[in-house]
């Protein structure tokens, strides 16, 4: 023979079982012929019965590899050599990963041809190959687990009088049009991989934990379980005015309650890290990866708009009444701090939104009682920090929200409510739009 083994040849004496792993790994590259019957130095040896071997291969392809590998699949007998050769040419499918249905979306079930061998993807390749080839979003690409249970899930369903079935998983697109389980299968199912971590801790910093757990399951177990343990430490301080008592909550349970759902409704679950929650004496933080969606500016959240990472997550929310409609998350946290002194701040960094909460009965502020002497002081700082942002506008005719958080050495949210003060005056305006804004002298 004058060919011999590589990126899309490969010689098989005899029909094994392995032949599986060849044909996944060529349908999960740029395709490849396995022939039956010819050793590995290319010396034809044929086979006795093409037809019995053909079947075999057919029913073994057919039974074994998800999802569907036939139509790219043609499996032939030819002679070489006066010998019964059997062929098996394979295409660049579509639906890929293509995997051994036995070993599931895991490296000991997926291979791709590299050079004149198979090898087993890695868990990152195979999530990008995922990716790559659904052009979709996480929450629609094929989950990688596919042994799911929905324990959890189908009894906060059915608390709510809520119809779930085959056809209702469809629907709420847990089950793709390959008919596996998607990831939102994935995070609303018992194995659920991506956890909730919360912290707290004694004084205003990280240096002693008071206690510290991490939740799984099914993020709607997550859910209810973080709030009961939030709930527990949120305490409630008593005030008296004559014979009237009035009680308050550290925190508003509504704020926490918004705050959390964000946290895990608008989290990118692609990365593997789990939301983060610290409690401080003087506050609560909120931490979630994946920033804003791309092309979503912080000023467009604070007016009320809302472009969901994970819209199918959301209408499942939606449709279990955990959440009522898109974009009134941070409205109703700003909301439930409304006669506070100290106000909510969100923020966000590369891959990282962060939302702060007050603890409403912390009094004490750098060791000293927050006082309406304070309180003027914080209005004169705030004065200044005005001031100097008309200046720099003056100097350089307008100026962005980034360069006023660098000005005034603040946050996200701190620097949007002064320049928002300042186009309430009358001293300034806004110009362009989205990730293009900025602003000038009015």
């Amino acid at each position: 023979m004058l060919f011999f083994e590589n990126q899309n040849i490969e010689f098989k004496q005899e029909y094994v079982s392995d032949i599986r792993k060849e044909v996944i790994g060529f349908a999960n590259a740029d395709g490849g012929v396995v022939y039956v019957g010819i050793r590995k130095d290319g010396a034809v040896i044929g086979v006795e019965d093409p037809d019995s071997v053909m079947l075999q291969i057919v029913n073994s392809l057919k039974d074994s590899i998800a999802p569907d590998i036939m139509p790219f699949v043609k499996v032939q007998a030819e002679q070489m050599e006066g010998k019964h050769v059997v062929e098996i040419h394979v295409t660049t499918g579509t639906n890929r990963p293509y995997y051994l249905r036995e070993k599931g979306l895991k490296p000991s079930g997926v291979y791709v041809r590299k050079g004149s061998s198979t090898q087993p993807m890695t868990e990152e390749g195979i999530r990008e190959m995922i990716s790559e080839n659904s052009g979709r979003s996480f929450e629609s690409c094929r989950s990688m687990n596919q042994e799911l249970t929905f324990k959890e899930f189908t009894a906060q369903m059915e608390a709510r009088s809520i119809a779930i079935g085959p056809a209702q998983m469809k629907t709420l697109k847990l089950v793709g049009e390959d008919g596996l389980y998607t990831n939102l299968a994935l995070l609303l199912s018992d194995q659920c991989e991506t956890t909730i971590k919360v912290a707290l801790f004694q004084g205003i910093d990280k240096e002693i934990f008071r206690d510290r757990k991490e939740f799984s399951g099914s993020i709607l177990k997550q859910l209810e379980d973080v709030y009961e343990f939030i709930d527990l430490v949120n305490r409630t301080k008593a005030s008296f005015s004559g014979l009237n008592r009035t009680d308050k909550r550290d925190y508003p349970e509504e704020a926490v309650r918004e705050a959390l759902l964000n946290s895990v409704v608008h989290r990118d679950y692609s990365f593997s890290a789990s939301n983060l929650i610290n409690i401080y004496e003087d506050r609560m933080e909120f931490v979630s990866l994946g920033g804003l969606v791309s092309g979503l500016e912080l000023e467009s959240i604070f007016l009320g708009v809302s472009q969901s990472r994970n819209p199918n997550l959301a209408a499942c929310f939606y449709r279990m009444r955990l959440i009522e409609s898109y974009g009134t998350g941070i409205g109703k946290i700003q909301r439930a701090y409304k006669s506070e002194p100290l106000q909510p701040e969100f923020e966000t960094a590369k891959g990282v939104f962060r939302v702060t909460l007050p603890n409403r009965n912390e009094t004490e502020k750098s060791g000293r009682e927050f006082t309406q002497a304070e309180s003027s002081k914080t209005k004169k700082n705030s004065g200044k920090q005005q001031q100097k942002v008309l200046d720099f506008v003056s100097e350089n005719g307008k100026i962005t929200r980034k360069q006023v958080e660098e000005l005034i050495g603040s946050g996200s949210t701190k620097a949007f409510k002064l320049i928002k003060e300042l186009c309430e005056k009358g001293q300034m305006k806004a110009q362009g739009a989205g990730k293009h804004s900025y602003y000038v002298l009015a």
